[in-house]
């Protein structure tokens, strides 16, 4: 197309794309040092899902609102500095560049940008859904809880764990629009379902206090780009019934150009399958919420507590006793949760704090994954432990970071697990199946930090058939400690999962 024959535009509305480019490309391209330092340290012959998904996670970060994206309306005040530079810049801009006629050329290159940028984002948003790991199904000591001792975003969050089929249904409906936004022709349609989509999260999280409400507003206000381009045409269309045929521009094809396209193309596809393969294997072998090594098999299940000794002196049943334990369970994976009658420092992240050797949510350590007790109030303790099934003996750490961070010494040695019992439980890091190891993990387990302390527990145990547990040893207290386990039939109306994550 001849460059003297494109409309020239106006001056409100070069300033306005000037502010708009600026404002995408801050938004679209990786700003985030941490972000760097992730991408060259992936080791990419041994992958974890949450590699890929740290690269696909790009959002402007100048002011970190807190660690989960809260502040409710407040978490957008990254958005407002971003503004202000684009303002700034396009300012500059248009002193040093008043004679030009238009930027078709340029609004060309910033669609393709955000399609991109919007698809990567969101199929790797959607694999968390189609394979439910974003949203577990909740773990026996969440069912067992109060619903009045859930936070809003757990209440949320479990609500769609409930339901792994509405779940993977969701992660198709964001999947959809992320495939759309690839190719030019579909672009329009995959903006508007995207809009649909992510407004829905947006709203909900913030309504819950999901701490995801500012990113899942971002692929809107991308969306909402996209699709701006085209509501006059649709207007055209749709409301006043007229033939409509889109006339926009786009750069000749060249041979180079098509090649690019299609290299462009080939990569997402190849991005898909090998996402959508690592997150399989993060739902069956490794969940990135929940702990992935298996609790020992006997112990599983709902007890009540027949007996409670503390130093050999016998505590009766008492509601209101906050020292009793109360409703002991154990999980299918290795956690221990019991109820106790006094205030515990809450973990309200809706991840519970573990943070990722990429700076990011989520580590792959179990006892740093505190899903299941984040957002759970009601005097529950929840403790992971390492089995050594030999001497039957469990070596129990709190898994709250909240109360580990405010603990300032620590009644236990260094070594309080032996080398010995170390060979008999074996290597925390290969637990899973070697199919889901990756070298993520090993750096997750390298950057644990040795000066956290958390509360311990040194308990043996035994049992017969599973329907009594004897547990004998020192609480974290060093007390002694004798408890008398009997499991019971907490019986739950809610049906159970369909697709069960993890394998225990």
């Amino acid at each position: 197309m001849d460059l003297s024959a494109r409309p020239e535009w106006s001056t409100l509305k070069k300033i306005i794309f000037r502010i708009t480019f600026v404002f995408l490309v801050l938004f679209c391209i990786p700003t985030d040092p941490d972000w760097y330092s992730h991408l060259f340290k992936i080791d990419w012959t041994n992958l974890h899902a949450r590699d890929l998904y740290d690269i696909a996670h790009i959002s402007p970060h100048f002011v970190e609102s807190s660690r989960d994206g809260r502040w409710g309306i407040g978490g957008f005040i990254t958005w407002f500095w971003v503004l202000l530079i684009a303002v700034g810049v396009a300012a500059i801009w248009t002193v040093l560049d008043r004679k030009r006629r238009e930027y078709d050329v340029l609004y060309y290159w910033l669609r393709t940008l955000v399609r991109y940028r919007a698809a990567l984002g969101i199929i790797g948003f959607s694999f968390e859904k189609i394979f439910p790991t974003q949203m577990p199904y909740p773990s026996l000591s969440n069912l067992a809880t109060n619903f009045g001792d859930f936070s809003g975003h757990k209440i949320y969050w479990t609500s769609i764990g409930f339901m792994p089929q509405y779940q993977v249904f969701g992660g198709f409906v964001e999947l959809i629009p992320g495939i759309l936004l690839l190719f030019r022709r579909t672009a329009t349609l995959g903006a508007a379902l995207l809009i649909g989509a992510l407004t829905t999260i947006a709203i909900a999280n913030l309504g819950y206090d999901g701490g995801v409400h500012v990113y899942a507003s971002y692929f809107v206000l991308l969306g909402l780009f996209l699709l701006a381009d085209a509501i006059p045409d649709l207007y055209n269309l749709l409301i006043r019934e007229q033939y409509t045929i889109p006339n926009h521009y786009k750069p000749l094809e060249t041979p180079a150009l098509n090649y690019t396209r299609l290299a462009v193309k080939g990569i997402f596809a190849f991005y898909i399958v090998v996402f959508s393969y690592l997150q399989f294997l993060n739902f069956r072998y490794d969940p990135y919420k929940q702990p992935s090594t298996a609790g020992v098999s006997a112990l599983r299940g709902v007890y009540d507590v027949e007996i409670f000794r503390l130093n050999n002196k016998e505590l009766p049943y008492s509601q209101t006793d906050s020292v009793r334990w109360q409703e002991v369970i154990f999980e299918d994976w290795t956690t221990l949760t019991y109820k106790v009658n006094k205030a515990l420092d809450l973990e309200l992240s809706n991840s519970g704090g573990g943070t990722s050797s990429s700076k990011t949510g989520h580590s792959s350590v179990d006892l740093e994954k505190g899903y299941e007790i984040a957002g759970v109030g009601g005097g529950r303790r929840a403790f992971h432990y390492f089995a050594d099934t030999t001497t039957k003996t469990l070596y129990l750490l709190d898994k709250n970071l909240t109360a580990s961070k405010k603990k300032k010494s620590d009644v236990y040695s260094k070594d309080w697990i032996s080398a010995q019992a170390w060979k008999h439980i074996g290597d925390d890091n290969h637990l899973i199946d070697p199919k889901a190891w990756s070298t993520r993990r090993d750096r997750d387990f390298a950057k644990m930090d040795p000066k956290l302390l958390r509360d311990k527990m040194l308990l043996r145990y035994s049992t017969e058939d599973g329907n009594k547990i004897i547990l004998s040893g020192t609480n974290e207290n060093n007390d002694s400690l004798y408890v008398v386990l009997k499991k019971i039939n907490r019986g739950f109306i809610i049906p159970p999962p369909v697709l069960v994550s993890g394998s225990y």
